[in-house]
């Protein structure tokens, strides 16, 4: 089976290669990443994988918790808790003393939408991670987007160096929506 026949690998390289103009698109390992200036974050909540990009096309992927999809009552409201398919923008990070549903460091990257309304989404941490991440389902949030804390130190640090512009988030549901969605084009022939 070839890189191009396997569908989600082959709509991830088109997706990344949609994202900003480069040679071509590759993954690269968790441990050789370096965070970037101009890096964005692509979370595809139909199977809770997280995308990381570099400007030149290189990338990583990681697991990700996203919402449940089912109506929740949660800190007050009563909403349907399944992660929203939005463009975003990390735009700021507060530290939370909840150190259980926002893990030990009690780091949240908040999420930003239409480059000003700030929103109760973000990334964060929890402290029952491992287990989690070990579930069959990884629909367990309220809302925001879970990573493990070796990746929320990857993130953090990538905010870090875009704090002007900050981090363009896309969370779609399945990489096809995110390149048609984010990204349109007038070639059909793109995916």
């Amino acid at each position: 089976m070839s890189f191009f026949t396997t569908p989600l690998i082959g709509s991830f390289f088109v997706a990344a290669a949609l994202f900003a103009p480069m040679p071509a698109a590759y993954q690269v390992s968790l441990a050789t990443w370096e965070p970037g200036v101009g890096d964005r974050v692509v979370v595809d909540t139909k199977e809770n994988e997280g995308y990381l990009i570099h400007t030149d096309g290189r990338y990583v992927r990681f697991p990700v918790i996203t919402g449940q999809r089912r109506r929740v009552y949660y800190i007050g409201r009563s909403y349907n808790a399944a992660t929203p398919a939005w463009d975003w923008v990390v735009q700021s990070q507060d530290i939370k003393g909840d150190r259980i549903t926002f893990g030990p460091s009690g780091r949240f990257l908040r999420l930003y939408k239409d480059g000003e309304e700030h929103t109760a989404y973000g990334f964060h941490e929890h402290a029952a991670e491992d287990v989690m991440f070990d579930r069959e389902s990884r629909f367990q949030s309220m809302g925001c987007v879970i990573v493990r804390s070796s990746m929320m130190d990857i993130l953090e640090e990538t905010y870090l160096l875009n704090t002007d512009a900050g981090v363009p988030v896309f969370t779609r549901y399945g990489i096809e929506d995110a390149v048609r969605i984010a990204f349109p084009r007038d070639d059909a022939n793109v995916l």
